[in-house]
């Protein structure tokens, strides 16, 4: 593929770069691989950029704090490292199930996510489901590292289950991927909030900065004709409601 098709917003100079796979750990990285170069929270993926270069590298993708210097190959600057990474994914693993379901909250991601599994699966319906406890699919499990995957591993396998007839799926939404923008990129049907209560904070600092981290998924994520599931007795529900009043998304609410 072109750096062009994966990154519709890259300059001209740098569309036709050749791309034969997409990396954000340098280990990785293999001739004609396009790096993104993501800032974390214990170091950054700027570190690694000559190295990722030395490995055959066709272009770094970095944000604006990079600093400019004399590399053999083009350093694009975007915005945000991890929104293009996302995009990129999407553009290169382009096949996905067509019904995608997202579930946050701070408790019962897991449950509602299997519960949603089991019934389906027992009615003959094609689904996975993806997060904490693994992907499972069919008489497949493959255990995963996070809750939310990160967006190469994610949009890779959502390919797998798209080419392999599964047209429904459910995610589970973390606040870490939500905020790092793991699931960016990605047509998603339905949202459902479970709960909200104390955790993570050694991350997200305080409770508002929590909380907007779960109601990305309904303020961006969401598309349109889309809807959002959640129990009209959480204290958040009004909070949820007045985004889907706005963005004119249909509200299935259970409770008293």
């Amino acid at each position: 593929m072109l750096l062009g098709q994966l990154l519709k917003s890259v300059g001209k100079n740098y569309q036709k770069i050749r791309v034969r796979g997409i990396c954000f750990d340098s280990r990785k990285v293999k001739k004609d691989y396009i790096f993104f170069a993501i800032r974390g929270q214990q170091t950054s993926g700027i570190n690694f950029i000559n190295e990722a270069i030395s490995k055959g590298a066709s272009a770094i993708i970095s944000d604006k704090k990079a600093k400019h210097k004399n590399y053999q190959i083009p350093l694009i600057v975007v915005n945000d490292v991890r929104i293009s990474l996302s995009e990129a994914c999407s553009n290169y693993y382009k096949k996905k199930p067509s019904n995608i379901i997202a579930v946050t909250g701070t408790n019962g991601k897991s449950s509602v996510a299997h519960f949603f599994y089991q019934i389906l699966k027992l009615n003959m319906v094609s689904v996975a489901s993806i997060g904490t406890l693994g992907i499972f699919f069919k008489n497949y499990k493959k255990k995963t590292n996070l809750t939310s995957m990160d967006p190469l591993s994610l949009h890779k396998n959502l390919q797998i289950l798209a080419k392999n007839k599964t047209n429904n799926v459910i995610l589970e939404a973390s606040s870490h991927g939500l905020e790092q923008k793991r699931l960016d990129n990605l047509n998603i049907n339905t949202g459902i909030f479970t709960n909200l209560s104390h955790d993570h904070l050694d991350y997200h600092k305080n409770m508002q900065s929590y909380f907007n981290s779960k109601l990305y998924l309904f303020r961006h994520l969401l598309k349109k004709n889309s809807k959002i599931i959640t129990d009209e007795d959480n204290q958040e529900f009004r909070i949820i409601k007045k985004i889907a009043n706005k963005r004119k998304i249909k509200k299935i609410t259970i409770g008293t």
